[in-house]
């Protein structure tokens, strides 16, 4: 689906919709997927009062949702049909306030995935950062994947 609408105007809107409607609490912090390949993804998310908490900055759940959201995607890009991913566990590390316009990427690595025929975990981290390019917050989602 991304490879048939990031080209066109809007498409990137839409599929960020269709994604909410397939997750949607994924889709309630309205994250935008600004890249989507296999085993890596980046997407942006929109500083305003919607995912800001009472000190001015974004929620920290709002970035647990975005890093949990990005790390997803990059597993699930790259495992091999019939094989699924649920997450099991959640960590973040809150480095400085996150405001403004901010990205999260996320890299699900070696191709080892694609070849996963047994239930494993993996351990996937995804780095959110703002417009100066400092790491706000690291989001840590160990997914279980298997058949």
């Amino acid at each position: 689906m991304w490879e048939r609408l990031h080209v066109l105007p809007g498409g990137r809107q839409l599929f960020a919709a269709l994604l909410g409607r397939m997750v949607p609490y994924t889709g309630s912090i309205g994250a935008r997927i600004e890249e989507l390949a296999p085993g890596r993804v980046v997407a942006s998310l929109r500083d305003r009062r919607a995912v800001r908490n009472h000190l001015g900055s974004v929620h920290a759940v709002a970035l647990v949702n975005l890093g949990e959201a990005v790390s997803g995607l990059a597993v699930l890009t790259v495992l091999p049909p019939g094989v699924r991913g649920i997450v099991t566990g959640l960590s973040a590390e809150y480095l400085r306030k996150a405001r403004g316009p901010l990205r999260a990427s996320a890299n699900a690595g070696d191709s080892a995935l694609a070849t996963v025929q047994e239930p494993r975990e993996v351990e996937i981290a995804a780095e959110i950062r703002d417009t100066t390019g400092e790491l706000v917050a690291r989001v840590t989602a160990r997914w279980r994947v298997g058949p």
